[in-house]
């Protein structure tokens, strides 16, 4: 049974993608963990470890291969497994969640406060008068109200993102999706992204899930934190776990697990993920394991 703390389960979940030879190769292999109700949970790794594919099998833009993605929000009375909907019930259930993409991907031809308004008038009968009101709102949660009636072209990277963010948050979600949020922007810009995402879990009791590589912006956003390493599930835990990890001497460490964690948190040049005598260590470890 599905702990009622617990807004997102996945369980065993396969996803693979066909190679030149029309043979399936598994991008992710079996992953589970929980998504807990208001938390922020980080998914990070290295350059093809699967975070992306994870994110878009969340979404419901992938359709899996195998295992389950259970969602209970506020309004259902038992969890939902998204993989078994059709196209008309995952849409309902995406009505709850928001999604900041790594572009941004406002729409060229509409000025902000019409990229904003454009759920509410897709997905709502409010009168335009309180769509307006809304769309007001939101822009100021992101500190985009003077940018209202610019164009996607006259915005800066961050700006773009603070738009995007006022979006996505345009039919109050329960959750909130980011992928890469902190992509392309400085570390002032980013820096500033990450206090509104933290802001928007601590006032609205969202619950989000936040795909990156950067470091920085994930011990600065997270609650807890999943490494993915070749499509598994290579460790979860707080944010306190992983910092004490990160912050460990290596010749301290008793497993290569342990070892490789500290290097890819660390970016370090040298260790398990940048040693090369036929297999990587996270493949010996599969091996052996």
């Amino acid at each position: 049974m599905m702990d009622p703390d617990v807004v997102i389960s996945i369980r065993d979940l396969v996803k693979t993608f066909p190679d030149r030879e029309g043979r399936d190769v598994k991008v992710l292999d079996g992953v589970s963990f929980d998504i807990r109700r208001g938390e922020t949970l980080v998914i990070m790794g290295g350059s093809g470890c699967g975070k992306s594919t994870l994110l878009n099998c969340l979404i419901g833009e992938y359709r899996i291969n195998g295992g389950s993605t259970l969602y209970r929000t506020s309004d259902m009375d038992a969890p939902v497994d998204i993989a078994g909907l059709t196209d008309a019930d995952l849409d309902r259930v995406r009505l709850r969640f928001g999604i900041l993409f790594q572009s941004g991907a406002l729409f060229n031809s509409l000025s902000v406060a019409e990229n904003v308004a454009l759920p509410l008038r897709e997905h709502t009968s409010v009168d335009p008068s309180v769509i307006d009101i809304i769309v007001t709102l939101k822009l100021q949660q992101v500190k985009m109200l003077p940018h209202r009636d610019k164009m996607p072209s006259q915005l800066s990277g961050g700006q773009k993102k603070r738009a995007g963010l006022a979006r996505a948050t345009a039919l109050d979600p329960e959750i909130l999706f980011y992928d890469e949020p902190s992509a392309g922007l400085d570390p002032v810009t980013s820096a500033a992204i990450d206090e509104l995402m933290i802001d928007f879990s601590r006032k609205l009791s969202v619950t989000s899930i936040v795909v990156t590589h950067e470091m920085d912006s994930a011990f600065r956003i997270a609650d807890r934190m999943v490494m993915l390493e070749k499509g598994r599930v290579l460790r979860i835990g707080t944010r306190q776990e992983f910092e004490s990890l990160r912050d460990a001497d290596p010749a301290t460490l008793s497993t290569d697990e342990d070892r490789l964690l500290n290097q890819f948190l660390n970016g370090a040049s040298s260790g398990p993920l940048t040693d090369r005598d036929g297999l990587s260590m996270f493949e010996k470890l599969l091996i052996e394991g």
